[in-house]
């Protein structure tokens, strides 16, 4: 691969930076950061300590010997802004006998969703995260909240208040801001994604629960309301000043107009595909598509109103896919007249096209070398204009690659 399709996509940066730390960052305010696929923070009061989420099960202990130094008392409380195991994974190491454990009513209810689906997730979890983190090690705990946050909730801890907001809108249905307003501080978690100022990913490519967008729009109303002057999110540097507002006005204007757009567009009768296709925020509200993108967004948008069925084709309504006539289609077309017409499609720059093509060959000739090579070069035609920026799209691509890399090598 060339440069371009080397480089690592900045989310992957930001949850690996843990690797380079050694020793927790003062963010003020009696405030420690340490950093993990999503970061913890220590807060120090007169009464002992409080812990905004626990990182990761396999870096617990590292992060509880950063942690050390910078201890004040007993851990009076774990505060938990989401149920991604990112974000309590270490609690059971870092917990101490009275530490009580908070999280939103819907924590227990969302991990046991994980849990259940774990055998089917652990696959797309390895094609998109398995080179960037390290998914092994320590199976990821049951931890029970001690008290649940409905809508809201008020806790005094060593004279520092803490208000618990219920924020079900964001990266996960269950989503927590811890806001201290004495400090005007809000932990807002992942609530709005992995990389402040970026579009939300409202149905992930790796399987998670679909988040609304009109529900995201509330929270990130609910934040703007706060008035904060400081944001702390799961990953990189908090956000301070005039660019907290800033940034919460762009991503509520931005993925508004996109939620009018993919209703406007539905309204004039446009199918999805032309949508995801058509459809492109002004510069002026652009945000950064490091995790979600628009394409995405709008496709998530158009199926929370419209549900699955597309009115596309009656095959949809039944459990028979294309993908069973493909041998029908080689058999009269020909394999090689069908790899042929994507070769010419991919000197078109029509990888996509070039793909369709292929997937029919290869359904029904998985080891059609020919049909391999072009898939490949329409694979690497795609990471290459994607300028390897966003993580889902870069890892799937890198992945698809690499097995036909491996298809070709055993040939």
């Amino acid at each position: 691969m060339n440069d371009s399709t080397d480089k690592a996509p900045k989310l992957a940066e930001l949850v690996t930076a843990g690797n380079r730390q050694t020793q927790a960052e003062d963010l003020g305010d009696r405030i420690f950061m340490v950093k993990d696929i999503s970061n913890a923070y220590l807060i120090n009061t007169a009464g002992g300590d409080v812990l905004i989420n626990a990182g990761f099960a396999f870096s617990a202990a590292r992060n509880k010997a950063l942690l050390e130094p910078v201890r004040s008392g007993p851990l009076r409380a774990i505060i938990l802004t989401q149920s991604h195991a990112d974000h309590f994974g270490g609690v059971p190491e870092l917990a101490e006998p009275e530490t009580k454990i908070y999280a939103e009513k819907r924590f227990t209810d969302t991990c046991e969703f994980y849990s259940a689906l774990t055998p089917a997730t652990q696959p797309r979890q390895a094609k998109l995260w398995g080179t960037t983190v390290n998914l092994g090690g320590p199976k990821t705990p049951d931890v029970v909240p001690d008290v649940t946050v409905d809508g809201s909730l008020t806790l005094e801890i060593g004279g520092r208040r803490f208000e618990l907001l219920s924020t079900p809108g964001g990266e996960t249905v269950d989503n927590l801001v811890v806001w201290m307003p004495a400090e005007k501080i809000a932990f807002i978690g992942n609530l709005f994604g992995p990389i402040w100022l970026s579009m939300p990913f409202l149905n992930t490519i790796r399987g998670d629960k679909p988040r609304s967008v009109l529900r995201y729009l509330e929270s990130v109303d609910l934040v703007r309301s706060l008035d904060a002057k400081t944001i702390i999110t799961g990953h990189g540097e908090p956000i301070r000043g005039a660019e907290v507002k800033a940034g919460l006005d762009r991503m509520y204007d931005a993925v508004s107009w996109l939620n009018e757009a993919v209703i406007a567009g539905m309204n004039e009768g446009r199918d999805v595909f032309t949508l995801m296709r058509e459809i492109q925020l002004p510069e002026a509200l652009k945000i950064a598509e490091l995790h979600g993108n628009v394409r995405w967004a709008v496709r998530a948008i158009y199926h929370e109103y419209f549900g699955w069925f597309l009115y596309d084709s009656t095959t949809s309504l039944y459990g028979v896919p294309r993908a069973s006539v493909d041998h029908d289609i080689v058999e009269l077309a020909g394999a090689d007249a069908l790899v042929e017409r994507a070769r010419v499609k991919l000197s078109a720059g029509q990888a996509l096209e070039a793909l369709h093509i292929l997937d029919i060959v290869l359904g029904a000739e998985a080891r059609h070398l020919g049909g391999v090579q072009v898939k490949k070069d329409a694979l690497v035609m795609l990471l290459n204009l994607s300028g390897s920026s966003n993580l889902s799209e870069t890892m799937w691509l890198r992945s698809e690659i690499a097995a036909a890399d491996r298809a070709l090598a055993g040939a």
